[in-house]
């Protein structure tokens, strides 16, 4: 046995077949936690891509209908797709044999090569059957959009950190109940003010789709900004409180920086649905047709009504464009007041590392367990 560094003990595991058992189960243990990087030598053509190859195969064969071309004759088509479907199992074939596999073999892992095919070869069947240039560059910025998004989604375990902190929410959301309670009076005079304004309306209200979505991106982005600035600072106070015997490595500190991220970007999510919840509402019993006929020119367009005590309350378009718009700068104004707080950091930074002591205590006995294994094949024991 030995300290673990955080107050705890490691035991060593002699047998190598338990101990190889545990590296395992304590390797998902991180993925499930949100942290797969702190496994060690992770590779994210084995460790990722790997785990994506069903829906690669998938939107691989789907891609095939890229042969057909629309403006040709089904005889035509079903030729070209014929074509395609040769052209590529042939290609994807000697890419199979070029690397010690049977031709028609699905491969368990993929490297470079495969994950280049995958983009490539898509591409070259639109270009072949009609010259379709168009489509062949949908197809290739596609494939690499697909291939960045499994990165991320399955590299850093989004799915898993966005569970970790569901299941954990309460607790961190009460690092920021004090911030919240200093925020809310200013907080709630400037909606309120700003809501009840033709103006306002006026601007969210008559704004095209995409100008709306636009300025709501723009919000977002801001307040992205605002919490990446501070991932750094909050990275290294996690590691600090945590006592960590093995720094993290710099793929680490991403991994958990990504944590820490979505775990504020979920608490500002939470707050901005509750603001626009509440001026749905409110905005839903005060804003008569007559108010936004005066404000706005008409009395706007009406999704759905909802029956109150014998009345009919009107939700409109413009109703649910203006709270979304009040939110998203509530949202905003809270990311900032979360940044410059140095006493909801302290806190926040606190309760996450209390949420992550036992993901990095298991850390520490993985670390020995690898050491130890490598001692051992090291001097030739096993």
């Amino acid at each position: 046995m030995r300290a673990d560094g955080l107050g705890g003990s490691i035991a060593v595991v002699d047998d190598p077949l338990e101990r190889d058992r545990r590296i395992q189960e304590l390797e998902r243990r991180f993925r499930s936690a949100g942290l797969p990087l702190l496994t060690e030598n992770y590779s994210a053509t084995e460790d990722v891509f790997t785990r994506a190859i069903p829906l690669l195969a998938v939107v691989f064969v789907a891609e095939i209908l890229g042969a057909i071309n629309l403006d040709w004759p089904a005889a035509l088509n079903v030729l070209a797709l014929l074509g395609g479907v040769t052209l590529l199992l042939g290609a994807f074939g000697l890419l199979n044999v070029s690397r010690g596999r049977a031709f028609f073999s699905i491969p368990r892992k993929l490297g470079v090569p495969e994950l280049t095919a995958f983009v490539v070869l898509p591409v070259v069947l639109p270009l072949v059957f009609g010259g379709q240039l168009t489509s062949a560059l949908v197809t290739g910025v596609g494939n690499l959009l697909l291939l960045g998004a499994i990165w991320l989604v399955v590299g850093f375990g989004v799915f898993s950190i966005v569970r970790w902190i569901a299941a954990r929410f309460v607790q961190l959301l009460g690092a920021s109940l004090t911030l919240l309670v200093r925020a809310l009076p200013l907080l709630l005079f400037f909606s309120l003010v700003t809501f009840f304004t033709n103006e306002y309306w006026q601007l969210f209200g008559d704004a095209s789709d995409v100008i709306f979505y636009a300025g709501a991106g723009m919000f977002a982005l801001i307040t992205a900004i605002f919490l990446i600035v501070r991932l750094p600072g909050s990275v290294r106070d996690l590691e600090q409180a945590s006592t960590l015997e093995v720094p993290l490595r710099r793929r680490q500190r991403v991994n958990v920086a990504l944590v820490i991220f979505l775990a504020q970007a979920l608490q500002i999510a939470f707050v901005g649905v509750a603001i626009w919840l509440f001026f749905m509402v409110f905005g839903a019993l005060l804003v008569t047709p007559e108010i936004r006929e005066d404000w706005i020119g008409t009395t706007g367009r009406l999704l759905f009504t909802v029956p109150f005590f014998g009345e009919e309350l009107g939700i409109t378009q413009e109703l649910v464009r203006t709270a979304a718009g009040v939110a998203s700068f509530s949202a905003l104004y809270y990311a900032v007041a979360s940044a410059v707080d140095s006493t909801y950091r302290d806190e926040f930074v606190e309760r996450l590392t209390q949420q992550l002591q036992d993901t990095f205590r298991a850390r520490a006995e993985y670390l020995e367990l690898l050491k130890a294994r490598d001692a051992r094949v090291s001097s030739g024991v096993g």
